[in-house]
């Protein structure tokens, strides 16, 4: 068979989307396509089993999550060329985003694979869209990292970038991630905490991030759940300004010992002393 042919004999990767609350939100295109393909590939199979449940899907299950993902791609590689068709989901939303996937597709790919998208529900999506922030032009950046530190660092790396931010918390970070926020960005940043997105608790709070901080940190149930975050970018304004307080920082530094190089770079350019140095 000529390279062309097996190609053409090949299966589909479906990369499906799911609900990420509200089980309506599924598409009747991708309870088909669920229902059709030879396995599905999930993130956690307890998880995509219920969902396959509510739509009387008995399709098979197949396990693919960052562990075994490397490992397991050329084997549905494999399926895939012998003519079965697979789908691939993450546990909600978009598979990809923040979830595994990756190897599998870009081996599919490399292949020659068809890679079919199954559009739906994505939690940045569905946040940047109620969110009231600029959305013209916008970043994703996933977690944050987990320790304080490193945490704290990142942030400060993001305090001059101009377009809006999205990040994902979780619940027993969030009012730490959103502090850490307000100190590295300036605590009058607009700023929007969309929690539970389509469940029966779903809220949308916006503010200041130091009225945000103060929200979660006073109402417990704030702190529960699954969470996307939105920030107002720094504008152009607000990366020239800390473009400059890094200038004068290393200035500073080069005389004054870290902190109070800092603090009056931050007194003389206005940007904030976080993004500036860490201590």
């Amino acid at each position: 068979m000529s390279t062309k042919a097996a190609v053409a004999a090949a299966g589909v990767l479906h990369v499906v989307a799911t609900p990420i609350g509200n089980l309506g939100d599924l598409s009747p295109r991708a309870a088909q396509v669920l229902g059709s393909v030879a396995a599905i590939c999930a993130e956690d199979t307890r998880h995509t089993r219920q969902l396959l449940a509510q739509i009387g899907v008995s399709t098979p299950l197949l396990a693919l999550h960052e562990h075994n993902e490397e490992a397991l791609a050329p084997r549905l590689v494999e399926r895939l060329r012998a003519g079965e068709s697979l789908a691939l989901v993450s546990d909600a939303g978009t598979p990809l985003v923040s979830d595994p996937g990756f190897r599998l597709v870009r081996a599919a790919r490399e292949a020659g694979i068809r890679v079919s998208p199954v559009p739906g529900p994505c939690a940045l999506v569905a946040a940047l869209s109620v969110a009231g922030l600029p959305s013209d032009r916008f970043v994703f950046e996933g977690f944050a990292p987990a320790k304080a530190a490193a945490r704290r660092e990142w942030l400060a790396a993001l305090a001059g970038e101009p377009r809006t931010l999205i990040f994902y918390e979780s619940a027993h970070r969030i009012h730490a991630m959103l502090a850490d926020a307000a100190a590295a960005f300036g605590g009058d940043r607009r700023a929007v905490v969309a929690r539970e997105l389509t469940k029966l608790f779903e809220t949308v709070l916006d503010g200041t991030l130091d009225a945000l901080v103060a929200r979660v940190g006073s109402d417990a149930d704030q702190r529960r759940g699954e969470f996307v975050v939105v920030v107002e970018g720094a504008g152009e304004d607000g990366a020239a300004r800390l473009a400059e307080g890094r200038r004068v920082y290393a200035l500073l530094a080069a005389e004054l010992r870290p902190s109070l190089a800092a603090k009056l770079a931050a007194e003389i350019t206005g940007a904030p002393r976080k993004a500036l140095y860490g201590g």
